[in-house]
């Protein structure tokens, strides 16, 4: 029949262009992978999968990445890079709204949806845990602590504030949102809520008996 021979060939392998080799071919896996975690979630990603998306043989994969948590951390670290500058609003709270609300559009995105399903895998697999801990601990703490540092130069934090726990209390926050409550993206007055009750307050004590006015 036409329109199953139609529908069988979308299921077939992607076809390679040449013989991809290196990072061409490593490219190619990440991105199956990514799509096998956004379609089929943790659970149903894998190996011959992937191999078969990417137009490739499972042997490519496993001499790169020897297990399953390994590939679905690849890729997740492969495409969940934000490529932004610092926010320079002019204030700590203008700062920090803008970050969350960069992080809270990142989380409800594709990206995000493959974050989600490695979380809910991980509750099966100690290794896909362990090694999403790792990928994911320090939450970015290098741009929340530029912007602290910047608020210390214009004397609204003292240095106490530039701890990297302390640093990415906002954004921890914002995941447990996703990871605990299950929401597909949070609500602005959420983020405002964390900012100004929780993390502004928590910065503003670190080295003060009281708010730096």
């Amino acid at each position: 029949m036409a329109d199953e021979a139609t529908a069988s060939s979308t299921q077939q392998p992607r076809p390679a262009s040449g013989r991809r080799r290196g990072a061409a071919l490593e490219q190619a896996i990440l991105r199956a992978a990514m799509e096998e975690l956004t379609e089929h979630g943790y659970a149903g990603m894998t190996m011959e999968r992937v191999a078969r998306r990417a137009g490739t043989n499972k042997n490519a994969i496993y001499r790169r990445w020897p297990t399953r948590a390994a590939l679905g951390i690849a890729a997740y670290g492969q495409f969940a890079v934000i490529h932004a500058q610092v926010p320079d609003t002019g204030s700590l709270r203008g700062d920090a709204l803008e970050l969350l609300r960069r992080a809270n559009g990142t989380y409800s995105s594709p990206v995000g949806g493959i974050l989600r399903a490695l979380l809910a895998g991980a509750r099966d697999d100690p290794e896909l845990l362990a090694q999403l801990q790792e990928r994911t601990a320090d939450a970015g703490s290098d741009i929340w602590l530029t912007i602290l540092a910047r608020a210390v130069s214009r004397g609204e934090l003292r240095p106490e504030a530039l701890h990297p726990r302390v640093a990415t209390v906002a954004v921890v926050l914002l995941r447990d949102e996703f990871i605990t409550r299950g929401h597909p993206s949070a609500p602005d007055e959420v983020l405002v809520e964390i900012i100004d009750e929780v993390y502004l307050p928590l910065l503003h004590g670190r080295g003060f008996d009281r708010p730096v006015r």
